[in-house]
């Protein structure tokens, strides 16, 4: 169960997620009865929210079956959102264990740029650090300059070993390399950053599969995680990304981040309910600290706009 400070931040990340639920649903429950015009109205709603229709059909249903046996109020409809937002989120909550063996585990880590991918792979490492596993990097996003640079400040923050090349380098060489050294000093966990264009789809796919050409020499099992983090401002447009890295890369969690920023956080709700992927953890913030495993019941409250308790 998230602790209170982690639950505060939540919740407080939520709120404009939330407040953006409620303006959708304004002035739905001025009406004596919940007539079918109205129900079309709140599945409306709740799809303009980003939970997607697949949500929006079966908040319908529930409230259909139950509509002559009590008022409808915004405290019970989102009580009724919060437990369908719940039931899809629990099966697909799971925390990045690590399991692998032999050691490392090689985590994948890829995203769009800007989608917060590279300071994403210091949270996770510093998540794993806190569990005392041996952490190391591997820049292998060589497409920019800038995305190496900032990988190397915070591997120096953080006080682990990383192995990077220059602009422009082997990316498959340098994760072989990372591997190696990995293996040789007994790390745990080896996080590899990726590059994130889309606008070359068959560029992405050729570099991503060289990578796990060269892995597959040194650890057959490895990569045993392809992590794509995604952006939740961007609202529907995460799915279209989802879409394209499942085709070209195989991804096998989900991280979401930047839901502290947005209206738009529903669209989490949507991704699990269209794809099933493993949503390893989310972000709310810029701190350090700021990415966590999530609870599904608090995730469920927290974007319906429920209260929880102390």
């Amino acid at each position: 169960m998230a602790d209170t400070n982690w639950r505060d931040r939540l919740f407080g990340g939520l709120k404009r997620t939330s407040n953006r639920l409620g303006d959708n649903l304004t002035g739905l429950f001025t009406k004596a009865a919940l007539d079918d015009q109205t129900l079309d109205e709140i599945e409306e709603a709740l799809i303009v929210s980003d939970l997607g229709p697949a949500m929006a059909a079966r908040v319908r249903d529930r409230l259909a079956e139950g509509r002559f046996n009590r008022e409808l109020t915004e405290e019970y409809l989102r009580e009724i959102i919060a437990e369908e937002i719940e039931k899809t989120l629990a099966p697909v909550a799971r925390p990045l264990e690590i399991e692998a063996f032999p050691r490392p585990q090689v985590i994948l880590v890829i995203g769009v740029n800007g989608s917060g991918k590279t300071t994403t792979i210091a949270k996770l490492a510093h998540n794993f650090l806190e569990q005392d596993y041996g952490v190391m990097l591997a820049a292998g996003d060589t497409f920019r300059a800038a995305a190496i640079g900032q990988l190397k400040v915070w591997a120096e923050r953080l006080g682990i070993p990383i192995v990077a090349g220059k602009e422009g380098g082997d990316a498959a060489g340098i994760v072989f390399d990372a591997v190696k050294q990995a293996t040789a000093t007994g790390i745990d966990v080896l996080i590899v950053d990726t590059a994130g264009r889309l606008q070359n789809k068959t560029e992405l796919m050729d570099e991503l599969a060289k990578v796990r050409r060269v892995l597959g020499r040194l650890n057959p099992a490895a990569p045993h995680d392809v992590v794509l983090v995604l952006d939740a401002t961007t609202g529907q447009n995460a799915l279209n990304q989802i879409e394209v890295f499942k085709e070209t890369a195989q991804v096998t969690g989900l991280v979401m981040t930047k839901l502290d920023g947005t209206a738009r956080g529903g669209v989490l709700v949507a991704a699990a309910e269209k794809f099933r992927l493993p949503i390893h953890a989310i972000g709310v913030g810029e701190k350090i600290e700021d990415l966590r495993p999530f609870d599904p019941g608090d995730m469920a409250k927290a974007i319906a706009g429920t209260a929880y308790a102390r």
